[in-house]
């Protein structure tokens, strides 16, 4: 058989519009695809939900793949270690209570069970707003994360979501479009992002979990960026906590779908 260049070209063409246009209106609309956000995504869409990850780089998995000073091991603690065991992911123990896996084996396993559970990613593409109505976060503003980082006048798409998860990690980027641009009073202690502070894994551990929940109406934060809003410490190269805050947005949100 002969390829020909033309049909390659349209295959693709054809196939993504097809899978952008399906992800213009969902229940979820997940900002980061972390393992805090692919977490997500994945027992949402174990559920059933229509949901979709946009994701600003080339590649997913946030800081996990780097583990810790760009060794590629990364540490889970004991409540952690259901969640690698559901997904397949090996682990081995290093002390009582902690557990070790390959941080490329855990990036690259999360994703495709994620993917093959039925939730769309979208990498790079950024997400440069949100969809306000009624004082209510009910959406997205996208554009090219190539558009952006050449600063061109070109202008975005919308897309709608019953929920929007705001999963970018340190920066909380959306929840900071939100502050900045609607007025609306964030639900932490000073109606504003708090901020990060500094490591100190004990207690991150637990607080990025307890703190993964409705930041304002329509708007949750997930992972490392809800510890940046609600004031928490960062954790340092321990994964346990995103993956466990996944998995509690998601029950959240099954509940509420």
């Amino acid at each position: 058989m002969n390829l020909d260049e033309i049909k390659i070209s349209k295959a693709i063409i054809d196939s993504y519009r097809n899978k952008l246009v399906s992800a213009l209106d969902v229940d979820v609309a997940i900002v980061g695809a972390g393992p805090a956000g692919m977490a997500c995504a994945y027992y949402l869409a174990k559920a059933g939900k229509r949901v979709v990850i946009f994701e600003r780089k080339l590649s997913v998995g946030g800081g996990m793949w780097g583990g810790g000073i760009m060794f590629n091991e990364i540490v889970v603690q004991e409540k952690a270690k259901t969640i690698m065991d559901e997904f397949g992911i090996r682990t081995r123990i290093y002390e009582k209570g902690y557990y070790l896996a390959d941080s490329i084996e855990s990036v690259a396993t999360i994703c495709a069970k994620t993917v093959r559970q039925g939730a769309k990613i979208f990498n790079l593409m950024s997400a440069e707003d949100v969809m306000v109505r009624a004082r209510r976060v009910c959406g997205l503003v996208l554009n090219w994360t190539a558009v952006e980082m050449a600063h061109l006048h070109v202008d975005p798409i919308t897309m709608r979501a019953k929920f929007v998860v705001d999963a970018t990690g340190h920066d909380a980027e959306i929840t900071r479009i939100v502050e900045r641009k609607s007025g609306i009073k964030l639900n932490t202690k000073t109606g504003e992002i708090i901020g990060e502070q500094s490591m100190w894994a004990e207690v991150a551990e637990d607080t990025i979990v307890k703190n993964s929940k409705e930041v304002c109406p329509g708007l949750y934060v997930c992972g490392m960026c809800a510890n940046a809003v609600f004031g928490g410490p960062r954790m340092g190269p321990i994964f346990g906590g995103m993956l466990l805050a996944g998995k509690k947005v998601a029950k959240d949100l099954i509940k509420r779908l």
